[in-house]
């Protein structure tokens, strides 16, 4: 069996892990002759921005289908600071959503994705702000590794270094970040730990894929003198695959679906321009890699690889691909003996797929359950399948991390399954399976990833796999398969899940964050979930000095894996006000268990399991709530009703298609969950009733919109225009406009010490012009910058009150911020008869 030098694993691992939980590529003999293609090109680009949407797939398909470059791209962050329209999920939990929608993305479009350990930790006005919460050295150091690995001929930025302040700081600092890049990455005395896994690389040149946004608008671009620009027609249409560039460019962006970026192709000419910031310009203003050579030249030796492909290229038929496949053994063979071992590792694992995909071989390994504990016994169906006449021979398997090799030396005649069943064991010291992002703690900038081999891998690092050597005309050929889970769907037919690694047991609370308003005691539950058949143990939880919990442990047992059972805890709080965090700890056979499972599950993206920390905030809490009945109308996806039911309010989602006089006549106050009317089409048929609603003397609060679409015009019964103001400093002064309004009085008296400990922001998308009949409330604003009056704006309506917000309660609330309940409580409580 072959072995590749460490460097050459490092590298396979870099560039190609990825999602496994999809049905296996099927590629058509179009598909193939493109990969031969590929193969004969040695050119690579890198495209640079700050988070997953960032992206041009219009010039990442251009590259990676006309040009048939390698390409990547480098998203700094996975994009964990953004607002979900499919969800709830927020924070490191979207991040995870937008990472496997990246993904996704690349393969519609043909690129590789790659990441830094950035944390998207929310809006960010300028550069210099974003770099104080990054830590700059790290992400400049993940930078450099990625070009070192990836090794690009030409890189490009999606923004412009120059323009700070002009869009979100996460932007710029992308931008500015990859001029220090290109200019260190050669140098061997700057991050000298990595070379020990790379080489130093120096890209040819670096441009700027700028458009009309940089010059204010399409009109401005369009009379710009834009001679000097490099320019590319990436209004391609592929005759064989019947789409245009922009086609493929739309179903990759169409793939962003937590940021609705759903996006309809369009066809004819189009162009995409590039200014050249460093390094030597093209000379020809169409063609990025001009004085490049992107031949088999390039390398030592690989001119006569490049006669042998150039020869099946122009030989491939298409009825028989398989006839193209004794040259590609004869090639693979000769790019074993090469020198450079970029390049080796790179076109080893392409020509290696080539070859299966001329076969039609077909490699799995299949698990008999989804889910496994360490130490546990897994059942595996291996299948391997030759498709053609070519003759193979499957040599050995070897199933990984556990080391259990099957030789085989059998021969696998065209068409003829192959089974091999086996029980194998999984390690006791196997990773659970989890992003490795998110294994440790890191900051509110940065996540943290300790081994440098991990840096810019995708995806989550998966262990256990299938080594498969396939013997052709002597020379062996291995094959990796990350093992899966299947099934079938009656509906769906055949379903993939990817194998995941669980704790013996993962335990939930009911309640994330439950509110003391009193010395009184509260029922706390806790779900447990085994891993395993046959676990059995205790389970306690874990809470600061002057909490008190009772009993001090619950045994539990379970036969059955994937059983549930919810235990109940008695919790008494602290005489004075604190917050604090409490831990869910399971022991069985003497070891601990302290996470909770997360699977996140949509349609769109490979299925996802996280394990973090089993936790909730408890919160004793200095606060006074009325008895109102409140309608929650969801908007984009929030937690919101889950927290109101955790102040004592009596909480019901009402749907909009429901929303009438008497449907609303039972309720105190109407509240409209974020983004409800950019998202929601219904509303704007039932303004009218809400509006009447609060004329007969109710209250209606509503959450913040974007300065996108609306689905109405009226959005608040008096002229109310949002902007793009915000308040992305959570600490910034705030400032009471009227503070002997009812709104900062009753029930609860609030203070600047309620706006202590927010998280990410204060807020987002202000208001900046509305009708005298609003009074505003609060006034803050970010360092060096006027004041925003519009967080709170209070209008009497008839006999009612009309509030809008864009205070971030979607995200305080989750996060237990005291004086956010204690606001919202107040805002409740304005058509109290009590007020």
């Amino acid at each position: 069996m072959q072995k590749f030098p460490i460097l050459i694993l490092l590298c396979l691992l870099f560039c190609f892990q990825n999602s496994v939980a999809q049905q296996p590529k099927k590629p058509t003999a179009v598909d193939i002759y493109s990969q031969i293609q590929k193969l004969n090109f040695l050119g690579s680009v890198l495209y640079i921005a700050a988070h997953p949407d960032d992206e041009n797939t219009r010039l990442i398909s251009y590259m990676a289908n006309h040009q048939k470059a390698r390409t990547g791209y480098l998203s700094l962050t996975r994009g964990d600071g953004g607002q979900n329209l499919i969800g709830t999920e927020l924070r490191e939990l979207l991040g995870v959503i937008r990472t496997q929608e990246l993904i996704e993305a690349r393969k519609i479009d043909g690129g590789e994705q790659f990441f830094s350990r950035a944390n998207d930790f929310g809006y960010s006005k300028i550069p210099n702000e974003t770099l104080k919460v990054w830590n700059k050295d790290q992400v400049l150091s993940d930078m450099v590794y990625v070009i070192r690995n990836f090794q690009p001929d030409v890189i490009i930025t999606r923004f412009d270094h120059r323009s700070p302040g002009t869009t979100h700081g996460h932007h710029t600092s992308s931008a500015m970040l990859a001029q220090e890049a290109f200019d260190i990455a050669i140098d061997k005395k700057i991050y000298p730990s990595q070379l020990e896994l790379v080489q130093p690389w120096q890209p040819k040149r670096l441009l700027f894929n700028t458009s009309y946004w940089f010059y204010g608008g399409k009109d401005k671009f369009d009379k710009a003198d834009k001679s000097a620009l490099v320019n590319l027609p990436t209004g391609i249409y592929y005759q064989s695959l019947g789409k245009s560039n922009q086609e493929i460019a739309a179903l990759s962006r169409s793939r962003h679906q937590s940021q609705g970026f759903g996006s309809t192709g369009t066809r004819g000419e189009d162009l995409e321009y590039m200014e050249l910031i460093k390094g030597n310009a093209p000379k020809e203003k169409n063609n990025l890699f001009e004085g490049i050579d992107t031949s088999w030249n390039r390398i030592k030796g690989g001119n006569a690889i490049g006669t042998v492909l150039q020869n099946v290229e122009k030989n491939f038929d298409f009825r028989n691909p398989s006839a193209s496949i004794p040259e590609l053994v004869k090639a693979y063979s000769m790019i074993q003996k090469l020198e450079d071992k970029h390049w080796k590792a790179l076109k080893s694992k392409e020509i290696k797929d080539i070859i299966a995909s001329c076969a039609g071989l077909f490699l799995e390994a299949v698990a008999e359950n989804q889910e496994a504990t360490p130490g546990s016994a897994v059942h595996l169906k291996l299948e391997a399948i030759n498709r053609s006449a070519v003759p193979l021979e499957l040599s050995t398997v070897k199933i990984f991390p556990e080391g259990k090799e099957l030789i085989q030396n059998k021969s696998l005649s065209k068409n003829s399954n192959e089974s091999i069943e086996l029980d194998i064991t999984i390690p006791q010291n196997a990773s659970y399976t989890d992003p490795y992002w998110l294994k440790k703690d890191g900051t509110v900038g940065m996540y943290r990833v300790d081994e440098q081999k991990n840096i810019g891998v995708p995806d989550i690092i998966r262990e256990i796999k299938a080594e498969f050597v396939i013997t052709i005309n002597g020379v062996p050929l291995t094959y990796d398969r990350f093992v899966v889970y299947k099934y079938n769907d009656e509906v769906k037919g055949e379903v993939y899940k990817p194998f995941d690694i669980v704790p013996d047991v993962t335990t939930t609370f009911t309640d994330k964050v439950k509110i003391f308003n009193d010395n009184k005691s509260k029922s706390i539950g806790v779900k447990i979930k085994a891993g395993k058949n046959n676990v059995k143990g205790s389970l306690r939880l874990e809470v600061a000095n002057g909490w008190k919990v009772s009993p001090a442990e619950i045994p539990f047992e379970m036969t059955r894996k994937g059983a549930e059972q919810t235990v109940t805890f008695e919790v008494t709080p602290s005489a004075n006000a604190s917050e604090i965090d409490a831990k869910a700890i399971a022991i069985v056979d003497g070891k601990t268990f302290d996470k909770e499972q997360i699977i996140i599950n949509y349609e769109h993206i490979s299925n996802q399991q996280v394990l973090k920390t089993s936790s909730a905030r408890f919160i004793k809490l200095d606060i006074k709530t009325g008895n109102e009945k409140i309608a929650y109308i969801m908007g984009a996806g929030d937690e919101v009703p889950e927290y109101l039911a955790q102040m004592g309010y009596e909480v019901s989602i009402v749907k909009p298609v429901d929303i009438s006089m008497e449907k609303l006549q039972q309720f105190d106050a109407v509240i409209v969950g974020i983004r409800a009317y950019n998202t929601v089409e219904e509303l704007q048929f039932k303004q009218s009733i809400l509006f009447d609603f609060v004329k007969e003397g109710k209250t209606m609060i509503v959450q913040y919109n974007t300065t996108g679409k609306f689905v109405t015009k009226e959005l608040a019964p008096y002229p109310l225009k949002i902007s793009r103001d915000r308040v992305t400093e959570e600490d910034a002064e705030v400032r009471f406009l009227q503070p002997n309004h009812k709104i900062l009085n009753f029930p609860n008296k609030i203070t600047a010490n309620d706006f202590t400990g927010w998280v990410q922001e204060q807020g987002l998308y202000y208001p900046d012009e509305w009708d005298k009949a609003f009074t505003p409330i609060l006034s803050s604003n970010d360092n060096g910058e006027s004041p925003k009056n519009g967080a709170l704006l209070v209008a009497n309506y008839g006999k009612g009150y009309y509030i809008y917000t864009g205070l971030s309660f979607f995200r305080e609330l989750p996060a237990g911020v005291p004086g956010a309940y204690r606001l919202l409580a107040n805002m409740i409580s304005m058509g109290s008869k009590n007020n």
